[in-house]
């Protein structure tokens, strides 16, 4: 006789599982029990109490909010137009440009932020270049503020963007543009009452996991941001480096995970609740 498919499946996934578990599951479980127990107290909820106190993470929790918010956005505005693109070109064409859209992926993070304060610091290219047309000396600040933050955060979120968008414009019936075309509809008419909207899925998409990454984003603020672009991801490395503080840095990481699944599991039930919606 021959096993069940389903016990099947699960012979083959339970390693992955059990490494999963280990990887994920363990180290979480060990941030929690840091961030209510120590050795000398005991169990205490005191760090959660001094966060709620700290203007710092009052703060800090704002502006990763904010940018967060206008990472996922920027990256979209980016990332549509290619999409858009890519959509209407021919099978081969499509899979050269995709690769091209990966090129960032092929860099380290760490490198790229290093890349871009010599291309956008105070002797940089980009004020060199100004410089140079001006005849004088040319200094726009793009660098240690809110400037660098978001051109680091959209070089590297652009492709999330793409790929779901596109997944999502390949999907559209190419029918309905030949019926809104011939009934006369200008570009700008299809592309805001039929391509819009049809591919909203993958807007959505798109946001909520731009949104979700850009939340515990640590070495491009760390590099390329200012004093006022401190996310919770550089508070926990404060915590841990400066003041030896394990609790509230675990503390810190508790809050901010807890507030990705609130948002991730939102908008899940949002667009479950919205297909069921469309199937009715």
């Amino acid at each position: 006789m021959t096993a069940k498919p389903g016990r099947e499946a699960a012979f083959y996934l339970a390693p992955a599982f059990l490494l999963a578990l280990g990887v994920v599951l363990v180290p979480l479980v060990f941030i929690v029990i840091t961030s209510v127990w120590s050795p000398a107290t005991g169990f205490s909820l005191e760090a959660y109490r001094g966060l709620a106190e700290s203007p710092l993470f009052r703060r800090s929790l704002l502006t990763t909010f904010e940018i967060s918010a206008m990472g996922a956005a920027l990256s979209m505005l980016l990332g549509y137009p290619v999409a858009l693109h890519l959509s209407r070109l021919a099978p081969r064409a499509r899979a050269f440009c995709m690769i091209l859209v990966l090129v960032p992926f092929w860099t380290s993070i760490l490198v790229k932020s290093y890349a871009f304060t010599v291309i956008l610091g105070k002797q940089g290219i980009i004020n060199s270049v100004l410089s140079w047309i001006a005849g004088s000396e040319v200094y726009v600040p793009m660098l240690l503020n809110r400037v660098g933050v978001m051109v680091g955060m959209t070089n590297y979120l652009v492709p999330f963007v793409v790929f779901p968008l596109l997944a999502s414009l390949l999907a559209i019936d190419k029918s309905i543009y030949h019926a809104v075309e011939i009934l006369g509809a200008k570009p700008p008419t299809v592309f805001w009452k039929v391509t819009l909207p049809l591919s909203m899925p993958g807007v959505t998409s798109a946001l909520l996991s731009t949104f979700v990454m850009s939340t515990g984003f640590f070495v491009i603020p760390a590099l390329l941001g200012g004093r006022k672009d401190v996310m919770l991801a550089n508070l926990v490395d404060f915590y841990t480096r400066e003041t030896l503080d394990w609790n509230t840095a675990a503390a810190i990481g508790v809050i901010l995970l807890g507030i990705v699944t609130l948002i991730a599991g939102t908008a899940m039930q949002f667009q479950r609740s919205r297909g069921l919606a469309r199937g009715t």
